[in-house]
């Protein structure tokens, strides 16, 4: 049977942050699991840059189911958690079984990964104070005000965290990523 990895999101995130380490880590032999506020298809969205314009753009991006709701996850049956951007880290982080599932990976010291906007995420649940992050670099006083320190890379490693600033940080983040699931929770 192979490990589980969990995905924590919802409506808004963002699409490619999503389906890459989904795909990624199903092809490196996981089984990978997405959650939920509900159980339901979910609309992810696609953020780009757009000439002219001061900040990023958002788009109508894939669609996909998630396996089971927040409420439902036991979080010691996963090996991993996976936090990624969009909009959907501005309400999960406000959501209590979400602050529940992330105090069980940090408290076990267990491999998790967060891109752009999914620290938001782990400061809100109080799991990031006296680690190193990157994330969006807009969140760089977020990350600051949380006891973190920010550092603005596309694959920050800080012991099991492995958290990159956008996307284009996809090869960067997930090889990173992989070689701590390699070391702490490999695919037998």
């Amino acid at each position: 049977m192979a490990p589980k990895i969990l995905i924590v999101t919802g409506d808004a995130a963002e699409s490619l942050e999503v389906l890459y380490p989904y795909q990624r880590l199903v092809e490196e032999g996981y089984e990978v699991h997405i959650a939920a506020p509900t159980r339901k298809k979910l609309q992810f969205v696609v953020h780009d840059f757009v000439e002219g314009f001061d900040t990023y753009t958002e788009k109508p991006g894939y669609t996909w189911p998630a396996d089971l709701a927040f409420a439902d996850v036991d979080p010691a049956q996963y090996v991993a958690l996976v936090l990624p951007g969009g909009r959907a880290p501005e309400y999960l982080r406000n959501d209590a079984e979400v602050k529940r599932i992330v105090a069980h990976f940090f408290e076990a010291d267990k491999p998790v990964a967060q891109i752009c906007h999914g620290p938001l995420i782990t400061l809100a649940a109080g799991s990031l104070a006296g680690r190193r992050s990157s994330a969006y670099p807009a969140l760089e006083p977020d990350v600051k005000a949380g006891g973190a320190d920010f550092e603005g890379g596309e694959a920050v490693v800080d012991g099991v965290l492995v958290s990159a600033r956008a996307w284009p940080d996809h090869p960067g983040w997930m090889r990173a990523f992989v070689a701590v699931l390699r070391d702490k929770a490999p695919v037998d």
